[in-house]
């Protein structure tokens, strides 16, 4: 019997995940190794060829594997629900976004804003730049943006640095970062939630330990660690 998985997981469940897989780790004695990286870069990986046993991904990418036939019939399950959030430095005021004005008016006023470059394939780097296009800011904002191709990470990692004021990127991935606060998420009518989902690739090789693992992740003591990562009920 093989001693050792390997999670591809997108970077946003990064913090849950690694928590409850070492847990999972002590009791069952089979190393957990990770993949974590955005969302693109991991489909480009699996069509590639690359090999793994369990995957995390975004809802829409697990369903695309499972209608091309990658995945084992009926293993993909919903881990949690992550929202997309604004930080600003640690002391620094915390900004209103309680309404969509208030966030248009955050968007104009700052001088930097850290976002993932759109290349990297990120959901939330995805996004943004179609947000920005909906609420007619694009060319304003295009001088403000400061890319960051290290993902959501890094967009906090500018502003603690004093790059950006503030930065936007999914709130799971800057809750770690020291020297950013969070303020929340953004307004409802600009939100774009992400539900995660893991699923068992047809290519992997220890399905058994593989569902025990997800299994594990989903098991009410986990909650904690993706309550604290800053997820929802998916």
């Amino acid at each position: 019997m093989r001693t050792e998985l390997k999670i591809m997981s997108a970077r946003a469940v990064k913090s849950a995940v690694s928590i409850i897989a070492a847990g999972f780790s002590c009791e069952s004695g089979c190393t957990v190794t990770f993949d974590f990286a955005p969302v693109g870069t991991l489909e480009n990986k699996l069509a590639a060829g690359e090999v793994a046993d369990v995957v995390i991904l975004s809802q829409p990418a697990i369903e695309k594997l499972a209608y091309a036939g990658a995945l084992v019939e009926g293993s993909a399950r919903a881990l949690g629900r992550m929202s997309i959030g604004v930080c600003v430095r640690t002391g620094a005021v915390t900004p209103d976004l309680s309404t969509p004005e208030a966030f248009r008016a955050l968007l104009a006023s700052a001088r930097a804003i850290a976002v993932s470059d759109p290349s990297i394939g990120g959901t939330s780097a995805v996004y943004l730049p179609k947000l920005f296009e909906r609420i007619g800011m694009t060319a304003v904002l295009e001088p403000k943006l400061r890319r960051q191709k290290g993902g959501g990470g890094d967009v906090a990692e500018c502003v603690a640095c004093c790059q950006a004021e503030i930065g936007i990127t999914f709130i799971s991935e800057m809750l770690p970062v020291a020297g950013v606060t969070v303020a929340g998420p953004l307004p409802a009518a600009y939100g774009n939630d992400t539900i995660y989902c893991a699923a068992l690739p047809l290519a992997g090789r220890s399905p058994e330990q593989a569902r025990a693992l997800v299994e594990t992740l989903l098991r009410q003591q986990s909650r904690t660690a993706w309550e604290s990562a800053g997820f929802g009920q998916a």
